[in-house]
């Protein structure tokens, strides 16, 4: 039989490399040649003997691949995993390094490896494939057969992988996918294989369009990439996301801001989008912490119309105010659902008929309270009584009282029944309103209540 010898050339060993970063390469080939040939998918098994075998179905390396050169068919794809060519020669001389004996088998040629002279220079001992005829002419594809490899780097190689890591794809991208994180670190793959890990991300990400950055930092190790390289791509795919699955466990974690627990929600675009989409997609109302403080009456309200409340820092909150949604509808902020439950509400009115006989005697005093100012003003033709009221839009609260100027008429909250100086106060409150026609916190509405006051001191003194 005749052995023809290959010398590597192998010039830089990678020392930092284990074996398990070798397997890696050995498993992306196969990978790439799966997606390359849409061959059916790669297996990686152990037979009886303890050797490990990775296996793939497509056209059969030979040992020209072995050049130390960029692959310009992998360069044309960009959805496959190497680039450079080189990667597979640094795994060879890893395993070399590490006591792990390597063969390869294809229809075009066996493959074994070892150390031997250098041609030309006798005294130098350099890595060299041993390359022999087929065992068998009419294997489809390429067989790796790993000796003296132990089970975990074997483990250890493929959890480096998307498809042997068990995260869920949560949405999928032009630019990339959104992952379920299956545990602390978050994983950053490109084309499904890792290549950083970040201790705060909500989610793990796999980018399948790497751009220059990421194509740059793509060393010959392909570990520990820098986030400068990955934070843009990840962020595009968040803000190209449109999934509420996704928007919600981001605006969710929102409420975690301050704590900085996770990264993405620095980024600001990436907040604000995840609000306009669940907006669009969900019952949400925005508030930050202070709105929902102050705010109670609100709150509640909004959880009874079962809409979930969520919390927004204040930077966020600020981007939202006068934003729409992706569908093109106004965000859902305090002010915003305040207008519409006013614009929707009804009054509950209670007839006099209904007040308990301590509620009658408090409003039949009502003309005896406007006489203090003059008497009923012609443009109040009514004085109601309501369960409910619209929310005042400067406090957020039910309003203890209305001047309707459409309808000619005060309606008063029932409670405020429960007592003669509420009700007077509310009640005069309002009857000033009709008689300035000026809203609250207004020089107007101010002058009023003050003409007010000074009458009813007038004409209490003057009973006295």
């Amino acid at each position: 039989m005749t052995i023809n010898k290959f010398d590597l050339n192998v010039e830089k060993i990678l020392e930092d490399w284990e074996v398990y970063h070798a397997v890696r390469e050995i498993i992306a080939n196969a990978i790439d040649e799966e997606l390359l040939t849409k061959t059916r998918k790669i297996e990686i098994f152990k037979d009886k003997t303890n050797c490990w075998h990775i296996r793939d179905y497509g056209r059969g390396l030979d040992h020209h691949h072995l050049t130390q050169k960029e692959n310009d068919e992998k360069l044309a794809n960009p959805r496959v995993i190497g680039k450079f060519g080189i990667g597979l020669k640094d795994a060879l001389a890893t395993f070399n390094r590490k006591g792990v004996d390597v063969s390869i088998r294809s229809r075009h040629e066996d493959i074994s490896f070892g150390k031997t002279k250098k041609h030309g220079f006798e005294d130098i001992i350099t890595l060299h494939a041993y390359i022999s005829p087929p065992s068998d002419n009419k294997l489809q594809g390429t067989e790796f057969i790993l000796k003296n490899c132990s089970d975990s780097d074997i483990a250890k190689a493929k959890d480096l992988f998307l498809r042997f890591s068990g995260e869920k794809v949560l949405e999928a991208t032009s630019l990339g996918q959104v992952l379920e994180k299956k545990s602390n670190p978050a994983r950053i793959y490109v084309n499904g294989v890792q290549v950083a890990e970040e201790d705060n991300f909500l989610f793990s990400y796999n980018i399948t369009s790497p751009n220059k950055a990421i194509q740059k930092a793509l060393n010959r190790e392909r570990t520990n990439v820098g986030r400068t390289a990955y934070a843009d791509r990840v962020k595009k795919i968040l803000t190209a996301c449109e999934s509420q699955e996704v928007a919600h466990e981001l605006v969710r974690n929102l409420a975690n801001y301050g704590a900085g627990e996770h990264n993405e929600l620095d980024w600001s675009e990436v907040s604000v989008h995840a609000c306009r989409l669940l907006n669009d997609r969900s019952k949400v109302v925005f508030f930050t912490s202070d709105e929902a403080m102050s705010t109670p009456d609100l709150v509640d309200r909004a959880r009874s119309d079962k809409y979930n409340v969520i919390i927004v820092p204040q930077k966020v909150r600020e981007k939202l105010r006068g934003m729409v949604d992706i569908a093109g509808n106004p965000i859902r902020d305090v002010e915003q659902f305040s207008s519409d439950w006013n614009n929707s509400f009804k009054f509950s009115f209670v007839s006099e008929k209904q007040l308990t006989a301590g509620e009658k005697r408090i409003f039949e005093q009502t003309d005896r309270i406007l006489s203090f100012v003059g008497g009923r003003p012609e443009n109040v033709k009514e004085i109601l009584i309501s369960k409910t009221m619209r929310f005042d839009l400067h406090s957020y609260r039910e309003a203890l009282g209305l001047w309707e100027a459409s309808e000619n008429r005060i309606v008063i909250k029932r409670d405020q029944l429960k007592d003669l100086q509420n009700y007077a106060g509310t009640l005069l409150h309002e009857v000033a309103h009709a008689t300035s026609d000026a809203s609250d916190v207004s020089r107007s509405f101010e002058s009023e209540l003050t003409r007010y006051l000074g009458l009813v001191v007038k004409k209490a003194i003057k009973d006295c």
